[in-house]
């Protein structure tokens, strides 16, 4: 099999003088997430990260590996020849179409890359004395420059690296080279597919989950730490706080009014969500809400929900409608876990007739009917919450 993979980026490129630090945020988490799988080395060369492969390697497991790193746009498994000698590098053309193609006569076309400005041919030359030598070698092959069924790249570095297949990658950027952010992580379909989406643009995550046993189940707890451990890879390690939340909602539930609950339970969630965060090093907050999608979304709600926090917070399916979160649930493989029948917290306590325009003066004014008891409610839910390492 193939003994190295090249690894394409898009958005690293255009950093300019940053593009370094970049490239090592990508090669780290590239190292990462194949460290479980052998000893790989990753390596930069001139634009361009290389991985090469133990002898041992299983090829299928490192692509599905590679396919979970953000930051790489497509990666190319290639045939490396090691030399640049011309005849070496023939030599490796015509052993790569033999060996990797199952037929000879398919047409192609040839895409040369000189990391070597100074290598004795250019590129133009390259691509037609390669040319040459493959139609010499195989007589059935056509060049058609125009509408090739393959086409074939030689690079020619400090070793010569031939492909013809590039892979697609997540995009997006390496994840940690954009800060830490702290996701309010739920059972439902959209909190999942939140981290996952803030993860693409390079920030690492924890998470805080809101528990409230005996109305929800250890089923449900389970069920988002099912959650976070398939979007970790994607992410990452992530920190999972597992706050009970049970005696705030009931508190709550007692003195506000019940069209209200929604808002000021989710108001206190944030506040603990907030903490947590300024206590492990995140700088912002992430929800997967969407405007419109529940009461507790419209605008006017969500504006009573920030008014709450001091952070910034991020909603990166702000303009989703559901179908298309569904169809990123369904791609990343949480969608199957997130419709598991346990109720969540939120869900559990749902008003029958919940406001959904509230008006901030008026939140305020009946969350004062819980001063007696809510602060040290909320600093023994924050000392007691549970935190699980997922990986």
């Amino acid at each position: 099999m193939y003994k190295a993979f090249l690894i394409k980026y898009s958005e690293i490129g255009l950093k300019g003088k940053n593009r370094s630090y970049f490239e090592g945020c990508l090669v780290t988490r590239i190292r990462n997430v194949l460290s479980k799988l052998g000893d790989y080395q990753i390596y930069r060369e001139q634009g361009r990260v290389f991985v090469m492969c133990p002898d041992d390697y299983d090829y299928d497991d490192t692509v599905e590996a590679l396919s979970t790193v953000f930051g790489i746009a497509g990666y190319a498994p290639v045939f490396v020849v090691d030399s640049t000698k011309w005849e070496d590098v023939t030599e490796g053309a015509i052993n790569y179409v033999n060996k990797y193609f199952d037929k000879h006569d398919f047409t192609f076309k040839i895409f040369c890359k000189r990391g070597d400005k100074g290598y004795f041919k250019q590129s133009p030359e390259i691509c037609a004395d390669v040319g040459e030598v493959l139609l010499n070698a195989f007589p059935k092959l056509k060049v058609d420059v125009h509408n090739p069924e393959k086409k074939i790249t030689v690079e020619i570095r400090n070793k010569t690296y031939i492909y013809s297949d590039c892979l697609p990658g997540p995009g997006g950027m390496p994840v940690g080279c954009n800060g830490k952010a702290m996701l309010l992580l739920s059972g439902g379909i959209d909190s999942p597919v939140a981290g996952y989406m803030i993860s693409k643009r390079g920030v690492s995550i924890d998470a805080t989950y809101f528990h409230a046993p005996p109305y929800t189940s250890d089923h449900a707890k389970q069920k988002v730490i099912d959650l976070a451990r398939i979007i970790s890879r994607y992410t990452g390690p992530i920190n999972l706080h597992i706050v009970n939340f049970t005696d705030i909602q009931m508190y709550i539930y007692e003195k506000c009014p019940h069209e209200e609950l929604t808002i000021i339970m989710r108001r206190y969630m944030m506040r603990i969500a907030e903490t947590i965060a300024n206590r492990s090093g995140a700088i912002a907050l992430v929800t997967g809400e969407s405007i419109g999608q529940v009461a507790s979304q419209t605008m006017q709600s969500l504006n009573c929900t920030n008014a709450v926090c001091e952070m910034p917070v991020f909603r990166p399916l702000i303009g989703f409608d559901k179908s298309e979160i569904i169809k990123i649930s369904e791609k990343i493989k949480t969608f199957e876990t997130s419709i598991l029948p346990y109720e969540d917290c939120c869900t559990t306590f749902v008003a029958e007739h919940p406001v959904t325009k509230p008006v901030l003066s008026i939140i305020e004014k009946s969350e004062k009917r819980l001063s007696e008891k809510i602060d040290e409610m909320v600093d023994t839910a924050l000392n007691t919450r549970e935190v699980i390492l997922i990986k």
